[in-house]
């Protein structure tokens, strides 16, 4: 009987201590349905079911850090990034739902593309890596990270669709872009052409 009241008194402690990390689990599960059930209804037609993006048109938001992804969708539901598609899209999401999305695309993998022009990709890496002493360009690698993967409030970068990536640099650079970072203003607006198609071209190449 004591063998039996110890093994008994055991579990309670081992269900106890788990409960919180239960209950998160629990809550993780009730998310990803919910973003699986969103992403079904609507992302996957330009994103692709797990993020991987449909189109060069549409940015992959698989891999994507998942606190950014709840913020852009935040900003396209107010306005403050402009998309009158996905402002439609936005509309209806409750905070909860913007945070499920985010953690299912955070949890998706993301590929390298592989590399169209080595030489061009070869310049973005220096570009990425270094900045641009000429035209006082900051390493991109500074905020963004060596690998691109950026942090809870900067996107990731890798692996990208390049010729978003260009688009977004461009709108950066002539403020059309303006809900996020002010830095990529003064950055984006000093790159060339050729710059920017070798930034994108380099990072998506990145896993």
């Amino acid at each position: 009987m004591c063998e039996i009241r110890s093994a008994l008194g055991a579990l309670v402690c081992v269900l106890l201590l788990a409960g919180p990390a239960l209950q998160v689990r629990a809550d993780e599960v009730k998310a990803l349905a919910r973003a699986q059930e969103i992403v079904g209804g609507r992302c996957f037609l330009c994103h692709g079911a797990r993020g991987e993006a449909a189109s060069e048109l549409f940015p992959r938001l698989a891999a994507q850090n998942a606190e950014y992804i709840a913020k852009q969708l935040a900003n396209f539901k107010s306005g403050a990034r402009k998309s009158d598609t996905m402002k439609g899209m936005a509309a209806d999401l409750t905070p909860e739902d913007m945070r499920a999305l985010g953690l299912f695309f955070s949890r998706q993998t993301s590929p390298p593309h592989s590399v169209s022009d080595p030489s061009l990709a070869e310049e973005g890496g220096v570009l990425y890596a270094k900045g641009g002493a000429a035209i006082e360009v900051s390493a991109c690698a500074g905020c963004h990270g060596p690998r691109g993967h950026g942090s809870t409030t900067l996107p990731r970068l890798a692996g990208q669709v390049a010729s978003y990536l260009e688009t977004q640099l461009k709108q950066f650079g002539t403020r059309e872009r303006t809900n996020d970072n002010a830095v990529m203003h003064n950055i984006a607006e000093k790159m060339t052409e050729r710059e920017i198609q070798a930034v994108a071209e380099y990072l998506s190449t990145l896993d």
